[in-house]
C-alpha cells in the first residue's frame, strides 16, 4: 500500500478522511467565519478526534488553507473556462453567475472563506485569500471591459467602477442564495436571468 492510501481511523483511506475534515471545515469555517469556528466541531461532525484533526492539518490555519484552496480553486477555475468559452458579451455575466452557483451548489459556505474578514491579517491565509480575490476582480474588468467595448464605451475608469460594481452584485447575490437551500443552480440562475431581463433587458 503507498503512502497516500495510508489507512486513517476506522479503515478509511488517508485522503478520503482528508476530504471529509475539508468539507466540514468549510461548512464551520463559512458559518462561524475564521475566528469563531471550533476544531472540536469539526472534528465531532467527521466522528474523530481533535488530536487526530491536528494530525492531519498541524494546525486550525492548515485546515483553513486546504478548505480555501479547495474553494477558490474550484471558482476561478470554473469562471476561467467560462469566460474561455466566449459568447456574446451580454450573456457572459449570467454564464459566469451559473457557473459560480453550479460550483457551490452544494457547498454553498466555500464563498465566504473567499471574502472571511475575521482571518489574520497577514500570514499565508491572508495571502492565498487576497490572490483568489485578485483572479476574481481580473476575470470582473475583463467581462466588463468586454461588454462595455460591445457598447462602444472605453473609458477604462468607467469600466473598473462597472466591475467594481459587478464584484459587489455577484456576492451579493451568492449571500442571499448561501441561506436559501431549497433554490438550486438552476432555479438561481433562472430567478439571475429575470432580474436581468428585468432591468437591464439582457
Amino acid at each position: 500500500m503507498t503512502e497516500s492510501r495510508a489507512v486513517g481511523t476506522k479503515g478509511m483511506p488517508r485522503e478520503e478522511r482528508e476530504a471529509q475534515l475539508v468539507v466540514a471545515g468549510t461548512e464551520e469555517f463559512g458559518r462561524a467565519g475564521y475566528a469563531g469556528a471550533s476544531m472540536v466541531e469539526i472534528a465531532r461532525r467527521v466522528g474523530v478526534t481533535k488530536p487526530l484533526l491536528y494530525q492531519y492539518f498541524g494546525s486550525k490555519d492548515g485546515l483553513y488553507l486546504a478548505c480555501l484552496h479547495r474553494a477558490g480553486d474550484r471558482l476561478t477555475e470554473g469562471v476561467a473556462t467560462t469566460m474561455a468559452a466566449g459568447g456574446e458579451p451580454e450573456r457572459m455575466p449570467l454564464k459566469v453567475l451559473s457557473a459560480i452557483f453550479t460550483t457551490f451548489d452544494h457547498d454553498r459556505y466555500a464563498w465566504r472563506l473567499l471574502r472571511d474578514e475575521t482571518v489574520p491579517a497577514t500570514g499565508d491565509i491572508a495571502a492565498a485569500a487576497a490572490d483568489y480575490r485578485r483572479r476574481l476582480d481580473a476575470f470582473a474588468l475583463l467581462g466588463a471591459t468586454q461588454l462595455m467595448t460591445s457598447r462602444g464605451l472605453a473609458d477604462p475608469v468607467d469600466i473598473e467602477a462597472i466591475a467594481q460594481v459587478w464584484t459587489g452584485v455577484v456576492d451579493s447575490l451568492i449571500s442571499w442564495w448561501i441561506d436559501r437551500p431549497d433554490e438550486d443552480a438552476a432555479a438561481m440562475t433562472a430567478r439571475c436571468a429575470r432580474i436581468m431581463e428585468g432591468l437591464f433587458g439582457w
